[in-house]
């Protein structure tokens, strides 16, 4: 029987004829490119929230993304060095970084393990950044707060924070977020957006290592909730708009009046795709340790995730 060329890592001492390859290796770096695009992102961060907010923020993205990368490397999958992309007209002043990584992955557990890393080294500092932005902001009451202020989502884990540090504000007062507490409720917003178990996010592979073919269903369930959180608070408006004496108590329920806040990111998941290719052995088991990492990992999304991030 000829050899065959197959990318594995189990099963040699079983198939002797069998010949493994690495995965093929990443084009040569321009180390310049990332440099160059890190320090506009320096300028971007830190022209949109100063240098505390800058150096808070690229703190955790760093961390996420360098989490990846040296695992990759600890599984000899060829990966690139971190790529930011600096957007000085949004509210961080990034869309984040990401790095470029061989689509053939080992194996289950490495493809967990790889996923994993970056949002768990991430958060090592956020919470305690935002722990300490948190100590550093200004408790003021509501009626005392101009017009234009931005209000941030609080998710329950940024909420504990807040607790932890100035007790319960009531209902009257809010928080007037420190620099640093900005960074870190970033970190943990961008913490759950690659922890939604979709295609090629970091939460997409998790969900792909625990449950295999089934995790596209994963994906669509999260998808649709979205979408029916996005959309019908439209179509509802519009309803009110044309037919008041039917559906004007509607417009009681602040439900149908939100913004259509996700309609963006529905529209990249989209684009993205729910299927996940094959890892070289989807058959080799992960462990009990990681699924109760995997646990774990869905606790951290919902613990860091909120519906109404930002409200302008």
């Amino acid at each position: 029987m000829p050899s065959q060329p197959v990318w594995g890592t189990r099963g040699l001492a079983e198939l002797p004829q069998v010949e493994v390859l690495p995965p093929p290796a990443m084009p040569g770096q321009r180390v310049w490119v990332h440099v160059l695009l890190f320090l506009l992102t320096i300028l971007t961060t830190v022209g949109v929230g100063g240098w505390r907010f800058s150096a808070g923020l690229l703190s955790i993205l760093l961390a996420h993304e360098f989490g990846h990368y040296f695992t990759a490397r600890r599984y000899r999958v060829p990966a690139s060095l971190p790529y930011f992309i600096p957007f000085p007209i949004s509210l961080f002043g990034t869309l984040g970084a990401f790095i470029r990584m061989s689509p053939r992955i080992p194996d289950r557990r490495a493809l967990f393990d790889i996923a994993a890393a970056g949002p768990l080294a991430g958060l090592v500092l956020a919470i305690p950044l935002s722990y300490m932005g948190i100590s550093l902001s200004e408790v003021v009451r509501k009626d005392a707060l101009p017009g234009n202020m931005i209000t941030l989502g609080e998710p329950l884990l940024f909420q504990y924070l807040g607790w932890l540090a100035h007790g319960s504000i009531g209902k009257d007062a809010d928080l007037v977020l420190h620099p640093l507490a900005f960074a870190g409720w970033a970190g943990m917003f961008v913490t759950a957006l690659n922890l939604l178990p979709v295609g090629q996010l970091d939460g997409g592979h998790i969900s792909h290592a625990l449950f295999g073919g089934k995790s596209r269903w994963v994906g669509l369930s999260i998808f649709a909730g979205l979408a029916a959180y996005s959309v019908v608070p439209i179509l509802a408006q519009l309803l009110i708009a044309a037919l008041p004496d039917w559906f004007g108590g509607l417009s009681r329920y602040p439900f149908f009046n939100q913004e259509p806040s996700w309609l963006f990111l529905l529209v990249l998941l989209w684009l993205i795709g729910f299927r996940h290719p094959r890892t070289g052995d989807d058959d080799f088991p992960l462990g009990s340790s990681r699924q109760a990492l995997g646990a774990l990992l869905g606790l951290i999304f919902a613990l860091c995730f909120s519906l109404d991030p930002i409200k302008f």
